[in-house]
């Protein structure tokens, strides 16, 4: 039994003067490395903090995207933003059947799709729930913020569409609708262990249906804890003015990265 009337102070049982390789290694990842373990079972704590990220991320994959809320805060959060807000729905009618049919995910109902008239536009901005409802309502608008003042200028925007049930493809079937030269949808991504709220965008040059992932660019791990907005937007916007450049994304077009040289 502890003794409470000590002046001596509790030791911490995890704590350690030395620093080793196995708390080196932590201190770069969040991902689960060098585990604590009591005896040759791992420490409660380890296994509490597993379950924890587990029930996170089948969370995130279940929750259910507010296509309306999230048009509410685009009008809210960004005032000066002029372009009209579409709330589309994919062909898969139910979580379940997204799930199971990804297909379904890459295509707008009829309904949705006979929103969507063409309008000529430089660029088409979706924003679609994925993977993790969470990631979009966390981190789409915050991004939108950065990215829009830094999207090459004179650029027409089409209207902003907020996609449910939504696979990446689905901005190939908006965008073609739309006429767009370019769409670029922020989407949430699969959930890890350690990010269950991350998001992706992923840049398409003359989106139409058939296009493959090699013909798109993505910049992924968008979160607080991963990519920030402000790096993130300055990525996207470089995607931007180099695929109106060349007229063209994917393999073909490559970041333009400056070398780091030791003093």
């Amino acid at each position: 039994m502890p003794n409470h009337d000590s002046n001596e102070p509790e030791i911490d049982r995890h704590a350690t003067s030395a620093t080793t390789p196995a708390t080196t290694l932590r201190s770069y990842t969040p991902a689960r490395v060098a585990l604590r373990r009591t005896g040759v079972s791992l420490a409660t704590t380890e296994i509490l903090d597993f379950q924890l990220a587990h029930a996170q991320a089948r969370d995130a994959v279940h929750a259910a995207l507010d296509p309306e809320l999230l048009a509410q805060r685009l009008r809210y959060e960004l005032p000066s933003l002029a372009a009209p807000i579409l709330t589309l729905a994919s062909a898969a009618p139910n979580r379940t059947t997204y799930l199971r049919r990804p297909d379904l995910g890459r295509t707008l109902t009829p309904a949705s799709a006979a929103l969507l008239h063409p309008s000529p536009c430089d660029i088409v901005i979706v924003l679609a729930d994925g993977l993790s409802a969470t990631a979009v309502e966390r981190h789409a608008l915050p991004l939108l913020a950065a990215l829009l003042p830094a999207l090459p200028p004179n650029q027409t925007l089409g209207p902003i569409c907020i996609a449910t049930q939504a696979r990446v493809a689905i901005a190939d079937h908006i965008g073609s609708l739309l006429h767009a030269r370019l769409s670029l949808i922020l989407i949430g991504e699969r959930p890890g262990l350690s990010s269950p709220d991350s998001l992706g965008a992923y840049l398409t040059w003359n989106p139409a249906p058939g296009r493959t992932d090699a013909d798109r660019n993505c910049i992924s791990n968008i979160h607080t804890a991963g990519l920030d907005y402000a790096t993130a937007a300055t990525r996207i916007a470089f995607y931007c003015a180099e695929a109106n450049r060349l007229q063209l994304t994917g393999t073909a077009l490559k970041e333009i990265t400056q070398p780091q040289l030791n003093p």
